[in-house]
């Protein structure tokens, strides 16, 4: 009972930063495709759709995870912290990367 309210909670908790960095690509992409001169910036929420989208299935199959055993339980534990960690990051390094105003794409 424990164990599946814990991978319910690190499931969901990656589910919520996974659905963020894949929110603000998607409102950064969309300011980009407003503005005159947004192409590099359009290009780069392009290259990180696939992680977003990732980040976002793997917290959806540790959702799902959670509907099973206790040894579905570890493993939805483990899918739902990594994706959360995952989204996390990427999210911080998106926002690093925009929020001084200048484009610092590699």
């Amino acid at each position: 009972m424990v164990l599946n309210l814990i991978a319910l909670l690190a499931a969901l908790a990656g589910l919520l930063a996974a659905a963020a960095h894949g929110g603000y690509l998607a409102i950064l992409g969309s300011a980009a495709n407003r503005r005159a001169g947004g192409e590099p910036v359009s290009a780069y929420v392009r290259s990180r759709v696939p992680v977003a989208g990732v980040t976002l299935g793997v917290a959806l199959l540790a959702l799902l995870l959670t509907t099973g055993g206790s040894f579905a339980d570890v493993l939805a534990i483990v899918a739902g912290a990594g994706s959360g960690v995952a989204g996390y990051l990427a999210l911080q390094d998106t926002r690093t990367r925009f929020r001084s105003g200048r484009l610092n794409i590699r």
